[in-house]
C-alpha cells in the first residue's frame, strides 16, 4: 500500500534509533527506508531494537549524500521539531498524511539528526514540513518516536484516502536542475548578486516548492530562461 512512501533518516548518530524507526515502519506497513550517512549501520543494536523487522533493515538503502536519497522523489516533507524564521508551509502529522496519500509519485518524509534536526540547506530542498506539536516545556521527541507518529497518520488515513491520486510532480534531480538554471539566468541579466545573494534564492526555493510543479510547466519554465539568456548574448 506505501511502496512509494520513502522514510529518510539523516546523520542518524544511534544505531538503535535506526533499529526502532525500522519497527515503527513495519507496525504500519510501511517499508522503504533510506539513509543518509548513518554513524553506524548495519549494527546488532539496530537488529535488536526492530524487534523483527529485519527486512525493513537488509533492504536500507544508504546514502553519501542528501541529495542522493531524494534522487527520485517527486514531494518531500522534513519534519521539524521548531518553527523556522523563514516560513514553510508546514503540515501536522495528519495533515501530512492526506497530502501524501494525494501523489501516486516517490514521496519522502525526511527526519534529522537526533540533537540537531535538519539543516536550512537540507529543509531548501523539501516542499513542506511536517511539526508534530508537543509540550513547548518539554519539545523533545525520539527519530523513532516522530515517525510512529507520522506513519501512524498514514495507516490511519491510507485506508480511506488511497484511491484519490494527483498528478506526480516533478523530481528532486530536476528542481535542482531548475534551480541551479534559474539562479545562473538571475546572475547572467544582473538580477542576482552572486557576491551579495541576500535570501533571493531561498525565497523562490518556497515560493516554486509550493507549486509541485509537473514535468511541462518545468519545460515551459527552463525554455523561458533559455530565450532569457539568448538574448542577453545576442
Amino acid at each position: 500500500m506505501f511502496d512509494n512512501i520513502n522514510i529518510i533518516l539523516v546523520g542518524t548518530t544511534h544505531p538503535g534509533n535506526i533499529g526502532a524507526a525500522a519497527r515503527a515502519m513495519k507496525n504500519m506497513g510501511l517499508s522503504q527506508l533510506r539513509l543518509v550517512q548513518p554513524k553506524t549501520f548495519p549494527h546488532a543494536k539496530a537488529i535488536a531494537r526492530a524487534s523483527g523487522a529485519n527486512a525493513v533493515l537488509e533492504n536500507a538503502q544508504v546514502f553519501d549524500t542528501f541529495e542522493e536519497s531524494l534522487k527520485d522523489c517527486q514531494v518531500i516533507f522534513g519534519a521539524s521539531a521548531r518553527l523556522r524564521s523563514l516560513s514553510w508551509p508546514t503540515f501536522t502529522p495528519k495533515e501530512c498524511a492526506k497530502h501524501v496519500l494525494d501523489h501516486s509519485g516517490q514521496i519522502a518524509i525526511v527526519f534529522g539528526r537526533e540533537h540537531s534536526g535538519l539543516t536550512n540547506e537540507e529543509l531548501e530542498q523539501c516542499h513542506y514540513l511536517v511539526h508534530i506539536p508537543t509540550n513547548p516545556q518539554f519539545s523533545s521527541l525520539n527519530i523513532a518516536a516522530a515517525v510512529q507518529v507520522i506513519t501512524y497518520e498514514l495507516r490511519v488515513n491510507g485506508m480511506a484516502e488511497l484511491s484519490h491520486k494527483l498528478p506526480s510532480p516533478v523530481s528532486s534531480e530536476v528542481m535542482n536542475n531548475f534551480y541551479q538554471h534559474l539562479e545562473q539566468t538571475l546572475v547572467d541579466i544582473k538580477y542576482l548578486d552572486p557576491d551579495n545573494p541576500r535570501l533571493l534564492m531561498r525565497r523562490l526555493h518556497r515560493l516554486f516548492n509550493r507549486t509541485e510543479l509537473m514535468d511541462s510547466e518545468i519545460n515551459i519554465l527552463r525554455g523561458i530562461l533559455t530565450a532569457a539568456q539568448r538574448g542577453i548574448e545576442k
